[in-house]
């Protein structure tokens, strides 16, 4: 009886076992994002490769630095780190600077994840973080975009020729870029949020494997998609279709992949419903009503902020308790 009271071991819930680790799971979205890493490399050129290696090398280098300075179990190799460094790339205009992205990316590590206590503590989604921190610090190039290699008419771009983004155009022009080319990546924009088709299939499988919840991005996409159609219908010459809230800009990678992120977004369903809403209403007044063409990224950093509010106001009762305890 000894013996197998020593062997007891009490813990406190939960109790839920899985074979999936943090290092397989941020594998697999790594692996997820290449189809769109590889276009983009494609449609902007070597540059952007650079880019993608700088922000690896850095990101890798800065969560080494910050880990042993900390004195924290070495963890570079749970792939975490080369998520962050991939989608802060992605976010980013196609020729930026190369220093820039090294400062976006110290950043994104140290202020968007160590400085929390790493990963599993974290509340803003850290490449975001790195971004929002090169929109404060570099405003000319943070908006300064060029052509991708395959344009709209389907004509292979040799030369890099500056030019605005859908959004931008539709805010301050009334230019609607179609749908189509949005859809397939055959426009300006950042690096890796150009193509919806290529997010949507590595996002697929996420879904399917159940690393990402789906009532997230389904939530922001019906609410931008409502919303948007609502504005669409009251003023046609000033607000653009439904299908272009979708699919132009960072809505489609930030609904996906970045206010999925496990760590930063709410653990109850209703909870999860409740972010994607907030996320999509503050899309769409921003890109309507506010100063910036684009809203998807403050709109999560600032859903991100109110994730425990949320778990605290759906979390469900507990057994045996009445509604009002």
């Amino acid at each position: 009886m000894g013996e197998e009271a020593q062997a007891l071991i009490l813990s406190t819930s939960p109790h839920a076992k899985s074979t999936d680790s943090v290092r397989k799971i941020m594998g697999i979205v790594n692996l997820m994002l290449l189809p769109a890493v590889a276009f983009s490399i494609y449609q902007f050129g070597l540059y952007v490769l650079a880019m993608y290696a700088v922000s690896i090398a850095t990101c890798l280098a800065t969560e080494y630095l910050v880990v042993r300075w900390r004195k924290r179990p070495f963890s570079l190799n749970d792939g975490s780190a080369l998520v962050t460094a991939l989608l802060l790339v992605m976010v980013l205009p196609p020729r930026f600077p190369l220093y820039g992205v090294i400062l976006g990316a110290v950043v994104a590590i140290v202020i968007g994840k160590q400085i929390f206590g790493g990963i599993g503590y974290n509340i803003f989604n850290p490449a975001l973080i790195g971004r929002a921190f090169l929109a404060a610090a570099y405003p000319v190039w943070i908006t300064s975009w060029i052509t991708p290699r395959i344009g709209v008419d389907g004509i292979s771009m040799t030369d890099a020729v500056s030019t605005a983004t859908p959004l931008a155009q539709m805010k301050f022009d009334g230019v609607v870029a179609a749908a189509a080319d949005l859809f397939l990546g055959f426009i300006g924009g950042s690096i890796g949020e150009t193509s919806a088709l290529l997010l949507l299939i590595g996002a697929i499988y996420l879904i399917v494997k159940k690393y990402i919840k789906w009532r997230i991005p389904l939530s922001i996409f019906l609410t931008v998609a409502v919303l948007g159609g609502i504005f669409h219908l009251i003023n046609p010459a000033r607000f653009p279709n439904p299908l272009f809230h979708l699919f132009a800009g960072g809505l489609m990678i930030g609904a996906l992949y970045m206010a999925t992120d496990m760590v930063t977004s709410p653990i109850t369903k209703k909870g999860c419903v409740y972010f994607g809403i907030g996320i999509g209403l503050l899309v769409i007044v921003i890109r309507l009503f506010g100063g910036l063409s684009e809203g998807a990224m403050y709109a999560i950093l600032f859903m991100n902020a109110l994730v425990p509010l949320i778990n605290r106001a759906t979390k469900p009762r507990i057994f045996g308790t009445g509604a009002g305890e």
